[in-house]
């Protein structure tokens, strides 16, 4: 656990240092492919980052917060879009919003600010964090769930990187019901390749794939979903709620156990959480007694 911690520091040290970097430097570059290229050496470092480690917390922390985030938020910065633009006014705030699912805040509550020293979060910097789950077990429909509901900072990074390009590039030669469909489908695979590499991080084994296809089948899902309801029939024919939430959660549960969770399962990640838990709650115990147990031998020398 000690080697863990003292590798957690250089990769973190490492990542500030490469922010910082694209923050005085890039930031003097015009947006656009030449920033891209300043900004290419961070993202590629953010790619190698999680396999310094062993654990699984440390490793999925670092995987989302930098190989997810930080990169493709750098990515948008450099084309002036996303949670970096407008440019932060400090370094700390760019680090948090670069690393971290926090936004600016658009109503500063000064009250709370004026209280930063005791209560030390996201006001402290201006800002909120992002709303990540939103009761997903009510979502009705597949585009309610992936869109609203579940792991909000994901489609707000995917979309103005992924949805509105490809359909931007893709209306002109076909018309908005297909581009549409194109745009939602691109953007489940990429989230899909994502996510096959964090299982990478995760396990250390060759992809099996089957996190993909789960992402692409409900990318077609969800897709086809949207065009139905463009549809004059489906538009005057409402499904009750309770059964629409249902029918969803009952999908993504079914679809999660066929093809998400063997790969998880199969590498034995989870036997892997719970003794790293324990292992962490035993390094914890023995650190608290090995830095006050002499001051409790003293104490009660010369005290008692």
């Amino acid at each position: 656990m000690e080697e863990e911690l003292k590798n957690f520091m250089k990769v973190w040290v490492s990542a500030i240092m490469s922010i910082t970097y694209c923050y005085y430097f890039s930031t003097r570059i015009k947006a656009g492919v030449i920033r891209l290229v300043s900004v290419l050496p961070v993202c590629v470092l953010f790619l190698f980052l999680p396999l310094f480690f062993s654990s699984v917390h440390f490793t999925g922390f670092t995987a989302f917060s930098l190989t997810w985030l930080a990169t493709f938020k750098l990515i948008l910065f450099s084309f002036d879009k996303g949670p970096l633009y407008p440019l932060p006014p400090n370094i700390s705030q760019f680090i948090c919003f670069t690393c971290f699912p926090i936004k600016h805040q658009q109503k500063p509550c000064f009250p709370l600010i004026a209280l930063k020293s005791t209560f030390p979060d996201g006001t402290t910097l201006g800002c909120e964090l992002e709303l990540q789950f939103n009761e997903p077990y009510l979502a009705t429909s597949l585009q309610d769930f992936w869109g609203r509901r579940w792991n909000l900072m994901v489609p707000a990074i995917l979309r103005p990187s992924v949805y509105f390009p490809v359909r931007r590039i893709t209306e002109p030669k076909m018309n908005s019901d297909q581009a549409r469909f194109l745009g939602v489908l691109t953007t489940f695979i990429v989230s899909g390749a994502v996510h096959e590499l964090i299982f990478f991080y995760y396990t250390r084994e060759r992809p099996t794939g089957e996190v993909t296809w789960f992402f692409v089948l409900h990318g077609v899902c969800a897709a086809g979903e949207g065009a139905l309801k463009r549809t004059s029939l489906v538009r005057r024919w409402k499904m009750n709620l309770m059964v629409s939430r249902l029918f969803t959660v009952g999908f993504v549960v079914v679809t999660g156990g066929w093809l998400f969770f063997p790969p998880l399962t199969r590498s034995g990640m989870f036997e892997r959480l719970s003794k790293e838990v324990l292992s962490s709650s035993d390094f914890v115990k023995h650190t608290f007694s090995r830095t006050f147990g002499g001051f409790a031998k003293i104490f009660d020398l010369y005290f008692l």
